[in-house]
């Protein structure tokens, strides 16, 4: 007996912010959404629990396209939203600096003060660079870097920094100038592309259920995700043992995890990515005000940053998230990881005498992908197989790049009105 099959236009794998997106926006309904986690919302999801509101990690949003930044505000009756004037702290030595690093050396004890400008007044800005460390010892000089550039980021990415492009953060790295940074010492000017975000009470997720609100419920099914897919014959195979046949797939699914769907793995040294662990503690006080998120370069310290939701807000009692980098393949023993959360916490003077009264944890992996140019290449090059065969990645993590979440909305919108043209054409 031949096994039952679904026919759909459009599948889409992944109920995160670019799978929803890309179904919200697409003129004809006949898709199916396919989401292997048991909720909609991806790496956006919230957590309400003992009065404290966190993120799987803190998903803030910076909206450039106001059209983008309306559209979801209109499907968010009643939602108290927040636009927030960024504050930005770098924990250093003994004290908090502004950030960013750069462009703040001046608030550094006077010695180091004159070994940044040393360095920086004379850097080789005119070598040439391939990697992302060079690119920074090229822009800043070698003490600004080892004070904060290459320690902090090495954290983040838990990788050495000669692994990445460049060009691996884009738009996204706060470059400055000799001249802007000299000039902020005396006028302070630390504008970034995320100088002001936005922020729901019910958290993130509220935005996801923006886009859920113009999806066909009916189409989406969480619990069940896509194991293998055949581009042949157009079909997948779900968990559950499900088969649907689709003429199009779009896939927020990480680009590495789609290959190996298809039966075609990639290389993990060059398709590879960090781990990021997530602590969400919730204290019985108030900790420091008037910051939203610290960035830690201390290597001896665990985390590279921790972030104040309850500063948003101004609520009464401290509510952090605090994130750890790791390698993919490293383990991790939960228990011990958080108990040296709470120390470096406390070392860092923002946990005193407050106790901790609520916790919530969540790894996210992959979480921040390796931008270098093999990756680049060789994704442009499989893209163009893939979309042969009726396959399109989307998001962060389809396309394996660096962006922000309303750069993929953005992109989900911008590929919907492409076959919204064609049913139009036809």
């Amino acid at each position: 007996m031949s096994e039952a099959v679904e026919a759909v236009r459009y599948a889409i794998i992944g109920a995160g912010v670019s799978g929803l997106a890309f179904a919200a926006a697409l003129q004809d309904r006949d898709y199916l959404v396919l989401e292997r986690d048991d909720a909609i919302g991806g790496y956006c999801k919230t957590v309400a629990q003992d009065g404290f509101t966190w993120d799987y990690s803190g998903h803030f949003f910076h909206f450039r396209r106001p059209a983008i930044e309306a559209w979801l505000r209109d499907r968010m009756p009643g939602e108290e939203i927040l636009t927030v004037q960024k504050s930005a702290k770098i924990y250093y030595g003994d004290r908090w600096i502004d950030f960013p690093f750069q462009k703040n050396i001046h608030q550094l004890p006077q010695a180091e003060l004159l070994a940044c400008l040393h360095d920086l007044y004379f850097r080789d800005a005119a070598k040439p660079v391939s990697t992302f460390q060079e690119m920074l010892i090229s822009r800043f000089g070698e003490a600004i870097c080892e004070k904060f550039l290459i320690p902090y980021n090495e954290k983040l990415y838990a990788c050495d920094l000669n692994d990445l492009d460049a060009d691996a953060m884009g738009r996204f790295f706060p470059h400055a100038e000799l001249g802007e940074i000299i000039a902020n010492f005396r006028q302070a000017d630390n504008a970034s592309y995320n100088a002001t975000f936005t922020y729901p009470r019910g958290g993130a997720i509220q935005y996801v259920r923006a886009l859920y609100s113009a999806v066909e419920p009916s189409q989406v099914c969480t619990g069940d995700g896509v194991v293998a897919i055949d581009a042949g014959r157009r079909t997948l195979r779900t968990a559950s043992g499900r088969v649907v046949r689709y003429e199009r797939l779009i896939t927020s699914a990480p680009f590495d995890r789609l290959m190996g769907m298809l039966g075609r793995p990639v290389d993990p040294a060059i398709f590879s990515s960090n781990k990021v662990h997530v602590y969400n503690l919730g204290f019985d006080a108030k900790g420091p005000e008037g910051v939203h998120w610290l960035y830690v370069p201390q290597r001896e310290r665990c985390f590279y940053r921790v972030g104040f939701y309850d500063n948003i807000f101004n609520d009464p009692r401290m509510s952090l998230y605090v994130e750890v980098g790791a390698r993919t393949g490293d383990a991790i023993d939960d228990g011990a990881l958080q108990a040296r959360v709470m120390e470096d916490l406390r070392a860092c003077g923002i946990v005193t005498d407050q106790r901790l009264v609520s916790r919530h944890s969540v790894t996210l992996d992959p979480a921040y992908v390796h931008v270098r140019a093999a990756a680049r290449e060789r994704f442009a090059a499989l893209e163009r197989t893939l979309q042969a065969w009726g396959i399109y990645p989307v998001g962060r993590y389809g396309a394996w790049t660096y962006c922000s979440i309303e750069d993929n909305i953005a992109e989900a919108w911008e590929l919907a009105g492409r076959f919204n043209a064609f049913k139009q054409e036809g």
